[in-house]
C-alpha cells in the first residue's frame, strides 16, 4: 500500500467548488427573472415552462439560439464582462419578436478554460437582466470548466430562447404589400455583429481598449464598443398588439440591411431605402474612416445605426410610430416596399458618414 494520493478533477484544472459557489451566487439573480409559467429556479436537470398558465390558449413556439461572436473576445481583454450576458439574450430574443412571438424562457451555456466565480456571475447578471427586460424567465443554463480546450481567462457563451405566439399571429404576414412603408429603430451601437472587422480596425489604428474612444471621449474604447444590443422585445410587442399594423419585422444582425430585410419578404418584392434618413451614430462613422470600409461592406456588416425593421402598411405609419415611441422608440421613415424580382434591398442616396 502506498500513501500517495491520487489524481483529482482540481489537480486536471476542474474546480467543482468554484462551479457551486458560482450557483450559489446567482441564484437571486436567476429569481428576479420569474414571470407567469415559470418560477425560474435552477438547480434541478432541467426547467419547466406552464404555457397554460402564461395565458395562452392556442400557441405555437418559436425557439431561437445564437452567442455574441468575437465581441467576447473585447469582453475578456477589456475586463468588462457585465454587458456581454444583455447582449446574449438580445441576439435571441429579438429574433423571437421577429416572428411575432413572446419570448417565455432563456436558457444559457458558459464554457471557459478557469472558472473565475465574480466574472462568470457578472455574466450572468447581465443575461438577468436582459431576461427581466425582455419579460422572460432564465430557467436554467450549463457552466462548462474545459482546460486545455481554453486559456485560462478565456470563454465563450451560447444563449437559447423559446417564445410563443397564438396560431395565425406569426410574423411576416403574407400580405406585405407594393407600398408598405419601411420604418427603422435605432440600434444601441454595433451590437453583436462585425467585431472581427471592429477588432481588425481598433488592431490596425494601434489604440488601446482603455484609451478614450475617439468616437465618444466620454468613455473608454473598450467600453464604448461593448454597448449592449438593444432590446426590442417589448417595443416591438406594443406596437404589433395595438396596431394590428406590424406586417413585418427584421432584426438587423450580421448581413445588415442587405441580406437581413429580404428575409421577410415574399417572392418578387423588395424595398428601397433612402440612406441619407439612416441616423448612422459616431462608432460607424470612425470605423468607415479608420478601416476605410467601402459603404455596400458597411451595409451588409453593420446595422450602420438601425437595430430593427418594420414593415407597415402605410395609413397606419403614424400610430405605429406613435405606438414606438410610447414604448420609448422612435422610429425613422426609411423607405418604402417596391416590385423587384430578386427580392433585394435597392439604395438610394449615400450614408452620411461624416465626421
Amino acid at each position: 500500500m502506498t500513501d500517495k494520493q491520487g489524481l483529482t478533477y482540481a489537480d486536471a484544472g476542474v474546480d467543482i467548488d468554484a462551479g457551486n459557489r458560482l450557483v450559489d451566487m446567482i441564484k437571486p439573480l436567476v429569481r428576479a427573472t420569474a414571470r407567469a409559467g415559470a418560477a425560474a429556479e435552477i438547480g434541478g436537470f432541467g426547467g419547466l415552462f406552464d404555457l397554460k398558465a402564461a395565458g395562452f390558449r392556442d400557441p405555437v413556439l418559436v425557439a431561437a439560439t445564437d452567442g455574441v461572436g468575437t465581441k467576447v473576445k473585447l469582453a475578456i481583454d477589456s475586463g468588462l464582462h457585465g454587458g456581454i450576458g444583455i447582449d446574449l439574450v438580445a441576439m435571441s430574443v429579438n429574433d423571437l419578436v421577429v416572428q411575432g412571438a413572446e419570448p417565455l424562457f432563456f436558457l444559457d451555456y458558459f464554457a471557459c478554460g478557469k472558472l473565475d466565480p465574480e466574472a462568470a456571475a457578472a455574466i450572468v447578471a447581465g443575461v438577468a437582466q436582459g431576461c427581466r427586460e425582455s419579460g422572460c424567465a432564465l430557467i436554467g443554463g450549463e457552466t462548462a470548466e474545459m482546460p486545455g480546450l481554453y486559456k485560462d481567462g478565456d470563454y465563450d457563451l451560447a444563449g437559447f430562447a423559446v417564445g410563443a405566439a397564438e396560431r395565425g399571429t406569426l410574423l411576416p404576414r403574407p400580405d406585405v404589400a407594393v407600398g408598405d412603408a419601411v420604418l427603422g429603430l435605432p440600434s444601441s451601437g454595433v451590437h453583436s455583429n462585425g467585431f472581427s472587422l471592429v477588432r481588425k480596425v481598433v488592431d490596425t489604428c494601434g489604440l488601446r481598449l482603455d484609451q478614450p474612444a475617439p468616437f465618444s471621449p466620454v468613455m473608454t474604447l473598450g467600453a464604448a464598443l461593448l454597448t449592449p444590443t438593444r432590446l426590442y422585445v417589448k417595443s416591438c410587442l406594443r406596437a404589433i398588439r395595438e396596431t394590428s399594423a406590424v406586417k413585418g419585422l427584421a432584426h438587423i444582425t450580421g448581413g445588415g440591411f442587405t441580406d437581413n430585410i429580404p428575409r421577410v419578404l415574399p417572392r418578387g418584392l423588395g424595398v428601397r431605402i433612402d440612406l441619407p434618413a439612416v441616423p448612422v451614430l459616431p462608432v460607424f462613422k470612425w470605423l468607415a474612416a479608420q478601416g476605410g470600409i467601402a459603404e455596400p461592406e458597411l451595409l451588409r456588416t453593420f446595422n450602420c445605426g438601425i437595430g430593427m425593421i418594420a414593415i407597415v402598411s402605410r395609413p397606419a405609419v403614424a400610430a405605429v410610430t406613435e405606438a414606438f415611441a410610447e414604448a420609448g422608440e422612435t422610429a425613422t421613415y426609411l423607405g418604402e416596399v417596391i416590385e423587384q424580382a430578386d427580392s433585394s434591398v435597392v439604395y438610394d442616396g449615400h450614408l452620411d458618414l461624416s465626421l
